[in-house]
């Protein structure tokens, strides 16, 4: 009913930019616009962290250490969830996913990889 693909990862330089995308095709719409989105990362020996999330009314809400950087986003018409990264530091290096929260059910994403090089 609800499966996340991620896309969007890869390899930037430091100060660069990357839009991550979240794309549940299989849900109808009524069900896209009822979902909690959330990007979680999770770098290399460190736990999965939230990064920015998203209600189904629109509220987003952001970790420190991405404000003012990332932009949560949502476009109903494509059934696609977007994480807009700017100013990208070596940091930020991880795999993110996607993570969509449905009534009380979470459905994650495969992950996309994120690498930035100093």
């Amino acid at each position: 009913q609800v499966q996340p693909v991620e896309s969007g990862g890869g390899l930037v330089q430091a100060g660069g930019s990357l839009r991550l995308s979240c794309k549940a095709s299989r849900a109808i719409l009524s069900t896209f616009r009822s979902i909690d989105w959330a990007w979680h990362r999770q770098a290399p020996g460190k736990q999965r962290e939230l990064g920015a999330g998203m209600t189904a009314g629109g509220t987003t809400n952001y970790a420190d250490f991405v404000k003012g950087r990332f932009t949560i986003s949502r476009d109903n018409t494509k059934k696609t969830v977007y994480l807009q990264m700017n100013n990208l530091t070596p940091e930020d290096t991880a795999v993110y996913y996607c993570d969509a929260g449905y009534y009380g059910s979470h459905y994650w994403g495969q992950g996309t990889q994120v690498t930035v090089s100093s």
